[in-house]
Formats: structure tokens, C-alpha cells, sequence
């Protein structure tokens, strides 16, 4: 029974620090080595401070900003509690929830005419996509351009520039990274 106990402790000790030292220390090394930017976080910097990460969404609620995906955390953009929601399509609680989400865009400074494009009323499973697509994109930008009193053009021109391709040219769909393009917005003038 002794013996059992000492070969117990000692595999315990081995794995310990196999699985809990050695591993995570060689997975973080061969990160920084091979992918630096991302395995800081992917953070944006503007005047040499962070501002925020291109792989998490923050909230923008200001008419003169784009709007990201809502967020399925609570509270809003928590990456800590990152995870759907689990409402299936049938739920009272996400109709209820999409449909504020619809009032909220059509209220008061409303953007675009038209079918309002789901990824705007429905948030992704993680809850913190950066990402929306190029039609929400272009949906919002009367409502941006007419805040910011810029010409839709100049709005739809920076929307072009920051439409990324899916990835390896065939997985997912194209998108626009709210973030950096509403950092983008701020450098755009008054032209009224």
C-alpha cells in the first residue's frame, strides 16, 4: 500500500510538471517565436497607447461610429464570459431580444433603408465577433456619414479599404473589422 502511495505521489509530481510547466511553457514559447502579434492579443495601438484588440469587439453606441455584432456577455464585450447564448431560433427571449435590437437601430438616428442584416440583431457564438459583414457595414453608413457630416462616399470608401477576404480565400465570408475602421472614421473630416 506504501509503494502504491509513492508511485502515486511521484507520477503526480511528473505530470505536474510535464502537463503544467513544461507544455504551457513551450506552446507560449513557440507562440511569441512564430505568431508575436497574436499571441499579445492582437492589440491596436493609436498614439502608442492600446485602444483595443482586432479578435474582441467593444461597444460603440455613438451615431458617428459603426456598430459591431450585439454581444451575447453579460455584461457587454466581457471576454471573460465569452459564449453564446443558447437561445435556439424558437425562443421568446431572443425574438424579444432581436426585436430591441431592431428598435435600437431604427430609432432615433437610423441608418440604412432596407432589410436590416441579421449579424447586427444576432450576436456570433462567442458573443465578442470584431467582425460584421460588408452589407451590415454599408447599412450603417448614411447614419455615420450624417453624424460625422462626411459624403457617403468618403464613408463607403473607408469600408472598402477594411473589407478582409474570407481566410485563405475560402473560409467564412468577407468582413469588416469595426474597430479599426471606426479608428479610420476619426481621421475623416467635416466636409459640410
Amino acid at each position: 500500500m506504501r509503494n502504491d502511495l509513492l508511485v502515486t505521489v511521484r507520477l503526480l509530481v511528473v505530470l505536474t510538471v510535464l502537463c503544467g510547466v513544461i507544455y504551457p511553457g513551450t506552446v507560449t514559447a513557440v507562440a511569441r517565436l512564430c505568431f508575436p502579434r497574436q499571441a499579445e492579443g492582437s492589440l491596436v495601438h493609436l498614439d502608442g497607447r492600446a485602444v483595443g484588440s482586432a479578435l474582441i469587439a467593444q461597444e460603440f453606441r455613438s451615431p458617428d461610429y459603426f456598430w459591431p455584432r450585439p454581444s451575447a456577455t453579460m455584461p457587454p464585450y466581457n471576454a471573460s464570459l465569452s459564449g453564446g447564448s443558447n437561445d435556439g431560433p424558437l425562443s421568446d427571449r431572443l425574438r424579444a431580444r432581436v426585436a430591441g435590437r431592431l428598435a435600437d437601430l431604427r430609432g432615433p438616428a437610423p441608418a440604412g433603408a432596407g432589410p436590416v442584416p441579421c449579424d447586427l440583431v444576432t450576436a456570433s457564438g462567442s458573443g465578442l465577433d470584431p467582425h460584421i459583414s460588408p452589407a451590415s457595414a454599408y447599412w450603417q453608413a448614411p447614419r455615420v456619414a450624417r453624424a460625422r457630416r462626411v459624403s457617403d462616399a468618403a464613408v463607403n470608401a473607408a469600408i472598402a479599404r477594411h473589407i478582409e477576404p474570407p481566410q485563405f480565400g475560402l473560409l467564412g465570408e468577407a468582413r469588416v473589422n469595426v474597430l479599426e475602421l471606426n479608428l479610420e472614421l476619426n481621421g475623416l473630416r467635416d466636409e459640410r
